[in-house]
């Protein structure tokens, strides 16, 4: 008799297909042998291999007029490695630690590089930066990434064009409509609009989270994180679209919960007002 299969579902809330069905048995025996492998291992050694990688890269990166490098080490069990933060001035090289980090992404040799936007970094607001956790790496590889973020940060760049003025003001309320990889649902934004700049509320399907963003000539550019509840989840949610008349649309990017569509349109407040009575008392009837 043939058994039927076991649906394959997303994850919560929207990861691809198999994400939260990918247990079996070659993962635990794996479990096991790292388990082993973790008991014999060398970590006050591995620990010092790191850091001599991030003292190379380090070294390399500070060559570069107002690039500045640290080591962070944690102390603590999660994430247990030590990172290497670069900072520099954003405005003085032309280009933020995410446009690195992603450049280095999409191109050969392929570095996954942490990163900072403006004035993540510390007190400057144009102080950016990247970060590089070296456990995953190979010998020699430290060489490689030193090379490839030198010759990021040292080319040269223009002052980057002044922004298009705003098509419009998009202060107001916003029904929004998600198409999620395997669902739709409703969520609702609250903007307010300074010159180029945004700021408000994202209502999702479980929680309210601040979003901020930008809107040049009818490209608009929203951000924002909200933690999971009851979950360890971080969803960071980042909007581009293009504004036409009262409708917003485009593609929603959430990292490894994949990719969505959404359309806003502004919410029309009803027409009618009446005046409103306030009672001078208690109702004289339930």
């Amino acid at each position: 008799m043939e058994s039927t299969p076991p649906q394959v579902r997303p994850g919560p809330p929207h990861h691809g297909p198999g994400r939260d069905n990918k247990v079996g048995r070659e993962e635990t025996l794996g479990m096991l042998a790292a388990v082993e492998a973790w008991v014999k291992r060398d970590h006050e050694g591995e620990w010092r291999t790191w850091l001599s990688w991030l003292d190379t890269i380090s070294k390399r990166a500070s060559m570069i007029d107002g690039v500045t490098t640290a080591v962070r080490e944690p102390t603590g069990l999660s994430n247990r490695s030590p990172a290497l933060i670069v900072s520099w001035n954003a405005a003085k090289l032309h280009i933020t630690g995410e446009e690195v980090a992603e450049e280095l992404a999409r191109s050969k040799p392929r570095i996954a590089l942490g990163s900072g936007g403006r004035g993540r970094s510390g007190s400057d607001p144009e102080t950016t930066a990247i970060s590089i956790t070296p456990w995953m790496m190979q010998p020699g590889e430290d060489k490689i990434v030193a090379e490839r973020i030198h010759a990021v940060l040292s080319q040269k760049r223009a002052p980057k064009p002044a922004p298009e003025p705003p098509a419009t003001n998009l202060s107001g309320r916003w029904a929004v409509n998600i198409e999620f990889f395997s669902g739709k649902s409703q969520h609702t934004l609250f903007l307010e609009q300074d010159g180029s700049r945004i700021q408000g509320s994202h209502k999702g399907d479980f929680s309210a989270q601040d979003v901020f963003g930008t809107i040049e000539g009818d490209q608009v550019k929203l951000r924002s994180t909200t933690a999971q509840r009851g979950s360890g989840d971080t969803i960071t949610f980042i909007f581009s679209g293009t504004v036409s008349g009262d409708t917003i649309s485009g593609p929603l990017y959430m990292g490894e919960y994949l990719n969505a569509k959404f359309t806003a349109k502004r919410y029309s407040y009803p027409a009618a007002r009446a005046p409103i009575l306030v009672p001078n008392g208690p109702p004289l009837a339930n």
